[in-house]
């Protein structure tokens, strides 16, 4: 088990945590309101709402919401169908939030599982999660590439039984880099995703590409590198039989010398954490 450590965040790191926090709230409170017969669309748009309510105007990416078997990604073969739709929520029925709010100028991007009523396989998924988020911080702070860490959770992923349901996104990404973004009055999204965003994780695309490193953490050998120091949305993703869950949130990579320093989970108070905490 990985020990909480308490520090000192910088201003910019504390604007980091601000947003995240705001949208695991989001998440929380959406989740609380779910119920037979919600759909995908509607789950979307509440998570809208509630964080436009408290002054987000940009995202990183629009909300999204998986019910049933699209949490677990299910015969997904286009981006278009990760686009939330009219499925309806039923009871036992497992649920994904996702959400990346730009806030400030500073961006989160996060992943809420949840299940509507008792479902004693959702809830080994959302344990067996915690070996995941241990294994990455123990590996990052070693400086394994990349592309080492990858295929490290997808062995581990074998061992518990599960399959990597993050390989279904484009590029097979399990975390891409988050950074700050330029505040405008006007805000466009395409594809779903923040037109200043997307500009961002061009730029450094660009720049990596030049420099030998990558802001996509991939299975590919353009992720070959250790990890970059900046923020990390990173999301291992776990599916069984048509269940799927996963946490999303931002790991700090530094290039100090102290291995606690080096990296470290930006928050260790999100409901995932607590969860594992209180043994449910």
């Amino acid at each position: 088990m990985t020990t909480a450590v308490a520090r000192e965040l910088s201003a910019e790191l504390r604007g980091f945590r601000e947003v995240q926090t705001l949208a695991y709230e989001c998440a929380e409170a959406v989740a609380a309101q779910l119920k037979p017969g919600v759909t995908e669309r509607e789950a979307a748009r509440m998570q809208r709402e509630w964080l436009r309510e408290r002054g987000v105007r940009d995202w990183f990416h629009l909300p999204f919401a998986w019910f049933g078997d699209r949490t677990a990604f299910v015969n997904f073969r286009v981006p278009l169908q990760f686009f939330p739709t009219n499925r309806r929520l039923e009871a036992g029925m497992p649920f994904i939030l996702d959400m990346a709010p730009v806030h400030k100028g500073y961006t989160a991007d996060i992943g809420y599982s949840g299940c509507l009523g008792l479902s004693p396989l959702h809830d080994k998924l959302l344990a067996d999660l915690r070996a995941h988020r241990e294994l990455i911080l123990r590996e990052v702070r070693e400086r394994r590439t990349l592309r080492e860490i990858y295929e490290d959770v997808d062995r581990l992923m074998v061992r518990q039984g599960y399959a990597n349901r993050h390989r279904a996104y484009p590029f097979g990404v399990i975390a891409h880099k988050v950074d700050r973004v330029r505040e405008r009055r006007l805000n466009p999204t395409l594809f779903g995703f923040g037109a200043q965003s997307l500009k961002g994780l061009a730029s450094d695309a660009l720049h990596g590409h030049r420099d030998g490193w990558s802001p996509l953490w991939s299975p590919y050998r353009f992720s070959d590198h250790p990890p970059q120091p900046g923020l990390w949305a990173v999301e291992p993703h776990l599916g069984f039989r048509g269940t799927g869950a996963k946490f999303e949130e931002l790991l700090v990579v530094t290039d100090s010398k102290d291995p606690e320093e080096s990296a470290f989970w930006l928050d260790d108070d999100l409901p995932h954490v607590r969860r594992w905490a209180e043994g449910i």
